[in-house]
């Protein structure tokens, strides 16, 4: 008997409006972590993975995020890497795309999360094609817009 295909990844659009990248972004990898899954961390500016290294130590005063950039050593042992590259040293259930990080390849991901700035012209243009590209290529794509009561399914 032949083995099932694995379903395509999910993609979910978070349309940033009420808070920045640096709210949400841990918010969201708490949910992560939280499932048993383990995640990476694109970015599109290499600049931005020691900014986020600092911040997902720091971001709240009782709690941390475990991470590393993936160019450190025993990097694939963490539940969540930062890295510009397009491999998964660490095996991760979940892709999030910052900075306008293109996805690639998501054979092997369950989600891929784009989180964009809505005030950003050039972040919203890049979010609408990568949208359009994904879905044509069939992955389930999800639009979350962010509201005064949370996040919300648009589309």
């Amino acid at each position: 008997m032949a083995e099932a295909a694995a379903p395509p990844c999910e993609v979910w659009f978070y349309h940033l409006e009420r808070t920045g990248l640096d709210q949400a972004l841990p918010e969201l990898l708490e949910k992560t972590l939280q499932r048993g899954w383990k995640a990476i961390v694109r970015t599109a500016a290499p600049d931005r993975i020691e900014h986020l290294d600092g911040w997902l130590w720091s971001y709240r005063d009782e709690s941390f995020l475990p991470h590393a950039p993936a160019e450190e050593p025993g990097a694939g042992r963490q539940p969540i890497l930062l890295t510009t590259g397009a491999e998964n040293p660490n095996a991760a259930d979940a892709l999030f795309l910052v900075d306008g990080a293109e996805a690639g390849e998501l054979a092997g991901y369950q989600r891929c999360v784009v989180l964009f700035d809505g005030a950003d012209e050039s972040q919203l243009q890049a979010a609408r094609g990568q949208f359009r590209a994904l879905k044509a290529k069939g992955h389930p794509v999800s639009y979350w817009k962010q509201m005064a009561r949370g996040w919300e399914k648009q589309a």
